[in-house]
């Protein structure tokens, strides 16, 4: 069975990749969820964030933006001090103001997965690549996206990171061609 070369052989890369890499998603937990894991991911590896997802759900109440809006100082000093977590304390400050600004576009939108599927009119984009340097980092789409994020006062989401985000949700498919997801996501 053929798969992506980027998951090698880690079974919690491969596990991630075979269950939940590409495949389209429409809830919002999950959403809000790859926002701040992809923002953690910020010049690190994505391994090293799936390694560290189980501390995050279990840090951050379940992913839950309502609750995330609401932590204060002694909330991030905890977080700051959570060995299972990036401790980083710009990336934590900018998921608390994204858990906020996230409220704003669901109220706006009825919600955020009405937002984001609607700058593909709610139709996956699938690639048909057959290289892995043959991926971006970055599209158009990413670009216009994460500018609209920014203007909406979101943090830590640039363009590369919200090009991750939409292949982590389904919106980009950019399994290669030879990758049996690839043919399954179509």
């Amino acid at each position: 069975m053929n798969r992506c070369p980027w998951c090698g052989n880690d079974e919690l890369y491969i596990k991630y990749h075979d269950e939940e890499w590409g495949t389209p998603s429409h809830d919002e937990k999950r959403h809000f969820e790859f926002l701040v894991l992809e923002s953690a991911q910020a010049g690190l590896s994505w391994i090293t964030i799936l390694r560290k997802r189980e501390n995050y759900r279990s840090a951050y109440d379940g992913f839950d933006p309502i609750k995330i809006a609401a932590y204060n100082e002694d909330k991030i000093n905890k977080l700051l001090q959570n060995q299972g977590i990036i401790r980083n304390r710009r990336k934590i400050e900018a998921s608390i103001n994204n858990a906020k600004m996230f409220l704003k576009v669901q109220q706006e939108f009825g919600s955020f997965d009405s937002y984001i599927w609607n700058f593909v009119n709610g139709t996956p984009i699938v690639n048909s690549w057959y290289n892995i340097k043959d991926v971006p980092a970055t599209t158009e789409l990413s670009d216009i996206i994460s500018k609209d994020l920014k203007k909406r006062g979101f943090k830590f989401l640039g363009s590369t990171i919200i090009y991750s985000y939409l292949q982590a949700i389904g919106i980009i498919n950019d399994h290669l061609i030879d990758c049996f997801r690839y043919i399954e996501m179509r």
